[in-house]
């Protein structure tokens, strides 16, 4: 009685305030836009095309991406089925692991610890758009949403710096606060999404050793990245690993729900299916922006030992 009054109330709560936000446009189209037009704004247009050369950063974000983390997962979940959980759970965990990274999420992490921002761009986007593609959502809409979102208010943030350049320059407006107030808007309404549906039938005990396993494959897969990147014949910079450890590790949203939606399209457990990917993508902000600090002061002072290597 108690429990169930409890989350009709916390679901209630959460159409109450997302109503009047409309998610699927507020989310899906103005704040990703307006994270990739601030990103146009504060990027110099030479650490774009350079971003874009760096062929060995991308083909590592994406085999990570789209080769080693489903087929890590594939594997850890052979050992799970023989355990108690709900298998819709674990056929969503399957899912998670074949999702592209998100357009937003793995950009301003990069962006607020100060990484190569321009790399996390590319391959958000390009990571979205090569499995969106290659599967049956239909192409058209992925292309003209990822180009809408992320290709045209880039390159309106590039045409209006080159107005304001030296205002820009001069002024150095807060890029990094801007991204992180879009960033608390994706969580809060990605949050209300999660709980705002009443049909999720879930026992407590698969919830709580999901989310713990949802940790724990972040946790492990960025020190994996982390390490892959950092080794001494690597040739990848503080900033390059930075973007590595977001982009490799996150998975879209925006993606996977349509996705999941054509994929097990009739299945009435589509809601438990969709349970994982609801978790991952909080838990994915959540632990980067603890992290933040950490990799931000591990960046410095690589950067510091670098300068000083050069100096000598």
């Amino acid at each position: 009685g108690g429990r169930s009054e409890r989350w009709v109330s916390l679901c209630s709560l959460c159409l109450y305030f997302l109503g009047p936000l409309k998610p699927e446009i507020t989310i899906t189209y103005i704040a990703v836009s307006a994270i990739f037009f601030n990103s146009g704004l504060s990027l110099k247009t030479e650490e774009l095309t350079s971003a874009l050369m760096h062929v060995k950063l991308h083909l590592f974000v994406q085999i990570f991406t789209l080769v080693f983390f489903p087929t890590a997962i594939w594997l850890f979940l052979q050992l799970l089925s023989i355990t108690p959980i709900n298998e819709w759970l674990l056929k969503g965990l399957q899912t998670v692991g074949c999702m592209p990274p998100p357009v937003s999420s793995a950009v301003i992490l990069t962006k607020a610890v100060g990484g190569n921002e321009a790399a996390a761009i590319f391959n958000s986007a390009f990571g979205s758009f090569l499995l969106g593609s290659s599967s049956s959502v239909p192409f058209t809409s992925i292309f003209s949403q990822l180009f809408m979102t992320v290709v045209v208010p880039l390159i309106i943030g590039q045409i209006v710096r080159r107005y304001i350049k030296d205002w820009l320059e001069r002024k150095k407006p807060p890029f990094g606060a801007i991204s992180s107030c879009v960033l608390l808007m994706i969580i809060y309404t990605t949050f209300c999404d999660t709980f705002a549906n009443p049909n999720i039938d879930l026992d407590k005990f698969s919830l709580i050793i999901i989310v713990f396993i949802i940790f724990s494959v972040q946790m492990s897969f960025m020190f994996l990245t982390f390490l892959f990147s950092t080794r001494n014949n690597s040739s990848f910079t503080p900033a390059d690993t930075v973007a590595i450890i977001f982009c490799s590790t996150h998975k879209s949203l925006t993606l996977g729900i349509p996705m999941l939606k054509i994929v097990f399209a009739g299945y009435e457990h589509l809601s438990l299916i969709s349970v994982p990917l609801l978790i991952y993508h909080p838990a994915q902000i959540l632990l980067g922006s603890l992290l933040v600090p950490t990799i931000k002061s591990w960046m410095v002072s690589r950067q510091k030992v670098r300068i000083a290597g050069f100096d000598l």
